[in-house]
């Protein structure tokens, strides 16, 4: 069918798309071209990467358990709230998303640090969060959170209440319409938040550094493996980029994977 005038991207649209494409692209197609494919098995095999990925993927699933038992709650608060109320909330929930990384790390150290606002008292008990692996988790909620929250939060927007009305006034209790009506309606957003939020979770670097350090065996998660061995210590350079590329290969399938439980998806 012949395009009529005025229909499709106009001219001027494409050389900013094609420049933006490239930017996106070209750094992915660079780490491709240099990373040594033969010695890929090796770099993911070796003790150190092993032992960085095994912490990430522990520490990511805890915090994304973490994030589901906070997040689906708060989600729920978000959207079922007034909307003065609901603007608070959701300022809040997504200002770790606007904030470097960094910041989210000290003010969880002026948080949970020796001198910090809870750490004094946690202390006293013999408890120490900074450099654990405790911390390493609370970073990555901290940070994934939002991902989460965002996700389902719109997702119920999008199913209304109208549901939960006809459940309420056919008798079923409060948590009976929540369990039984408003998750399943709103578990495509679920399943996204949850992808997306473990996602964050394993790629979180800056809040982790700082707030967790980078202890071998501890702390030293992928993205603290893949800047230790730029920085000249620990894991050799090739075991960083198959790092990077296993990261990326996540990115990849958590994206696939939000995209077919979108509600209108093309499968």
């Amino acid at each position: 069918m012949t395009q009529r005038r005025g229909e499709g991207l106009p001219t001027w649209v494409l050389i900013p798309t094609l420049v933006a494409v490239a930017l996106l692209v070209l750094p992915f197609v660079a780490l491709l071209v240099r990373l040594d494919w033969a010695a890929v098995p090796a770099a993911v095999t070796s003790p150190a990467a092993l032992q960085a990925l095994g912490l990430s993927l522990l520490t990511a699933t805890i915090a994304t358990a973490v994030c589901a038992l906070l997040g689906v709650p708060l989600a729920v608060a978000i959207a079922r709230s007034p909307t003065w109320l609901a603007a608070v909330l959701r300022t809040l929930t997504t200002l770790p998303l606007v904030l470097p990384p960094l910041v989210g790390g000290i003010a969880l150290l002026a948080l949970f640090g020796r001198t910090g606002l809870l750490g004094g008292a946690l202390g006293a008990f013999g408890i120490q969060i900074p450099f654990t692996t405790a911390a390493v988790v609370i970073a990555q909620a901290f940070v994934a959170l939002p991902f989460l929250v965002i996700s389902i939060e719109g997702a119920l927007r999008a199913i209304g209440t109208e549901h939960e009305h006809v459940a309420a006034g056919l008798g079923a209790s409060r948590f009976t319409v929540f369990r039984r009506v408003t998750l399943p309606l709103a578990a495509p957003g679920l399943v996204a938040g949850t992808v997306l939020c473990f996602a964050r979770a394993l790629g979180e670097f800056g809040a982790t550094a700082l707030f967790a350090g980078n202890a071998a065996g501890v702390t030293r998660t992928m993205p603290l493996a893949i800047y230790t061995a730029f920085n000249g210590a620990g894991v050799e350079e090739d075991t960083a980029i198959a790092l990077s590329l296993m990261l990326i290969l996540v990115a990849i399938a958590a994206l696939v994977l939000v995209r077919g439980w979108r509600p209108g998806a093309v499968r």
